[in-house]
């Protein structure tokens, strides 16, 4: 069983990057749009009509009201992916997809969270192969860190890649509390193509399932068995729900404070 589970992820993860060169590869050399780099796939402000360059009739363009660089949500986590208040914006190139994905999985941030959830582990003595100590830690750090990543490029860049959806959160800023919850769970099954249609969000489900078999291969081997690879597949479906709703709420939450600050004492 220990054997096919590993077979299974690595050569889940082979048949990825040998279909991502393929489809890579096979762009046309003109696809290179301005949601290529991080700066216009994460959002800036739309420049004044005096320094926009005429390219093609307004009409036409997208919509550039994306959220800003470094709208860190509470000021600390990487908020790279997410869309704000933006029907159409520039497509994402598979390129841009990984250096976003990239920047949010190697965010500062990413390093002292991964050591939070190595510390809580070493106090429940989780996966007690492991054992106490600095060596202890360090394994669970290790795989803390691991855990993290491996979702984070499954979900964001190797699967949105192979089957052409859009990582990234579109906010719908608008309508009642209970029906923004809702529709920000509802991406975890629904999301929306290249081209801008919805459609069932494989890329989450898929990309989970391949980061759960995969760190089959560096977990200890006790802990190599189905049942934890449905745990930790139900725990980073958690964890993207719970970020799906603080992409939602975060910037009413960021001008309610920021409303507060510049309000005269």
């Amino acid at each position: 069983m220990e054997k096919t589970q590993r077979a299974w992820a690595v050569g889940t993860i082979g048949l990825a990057i040998l279909s991502l060169t393929a489809s890579t590869a096979a762009q046309p050399a003109s696809s290179t749009t301005a949601g290529a780099s991080p700066q216009a796939a994460s959002a800036q402000t739309a420049q004044p009509p005096d320094q926009q360059t005429p390219s093609a009739p307004s009409s036409q363009r997208p919509e550039p009201s994306i959220s800003p660089v470094n709208d860190r949500i509470f000021w600390t986590l990487p908020n790279y992916l997410t869309v704000e208040n933006a029907e159409r914006v520039p497509r994402l190139t598979v390129g841009g997809k990984f250096r976003l994905t990239a920047k949010d999985s190697l965010d500062p941030v990413e390093f002292p969270f991964a050591a939070i959830v190595a510390g809580i582990g070493q106090a429940q003595n989780s996966e007690p192969s492991y054992k106490q100590g600095l060596a202890g830690y360090t394994r669970r750090y290790a795989t803390a860190f691991a855990d993290n990543t491996v979702g984070n490029f499954m979900t964001e860049a190797v699967f949105p890649s192979l089957l052409h959806q859009d990582p990234r959160y579109f906010q719908i800023g608008k309508g009642g509390f209970l029906r923004r919850t809702g529709y920000a769970l509802s991406r975890l099954l629904i999301t929306r193509a290249d081209s801008g249609l919805g459609q069932p969000n494989y890329s989450e489900v898929i990309g989970n399932m391949a980061a759960a078999e995969l760190a089959s291969v560096y977990h200890p081997v006790q802990d190599r068995s189905l049942s934890n690879t449905a745990g930790i597949f139900g725990t980073q479906l958690i964890w993207d729900g719970v970020a799906n709703e603080l992409k939602e709420f975060w910037p009413d939450i960021h001008r309610r404070l920021s409303r507060k600050k510049d309000k005269p004492q």
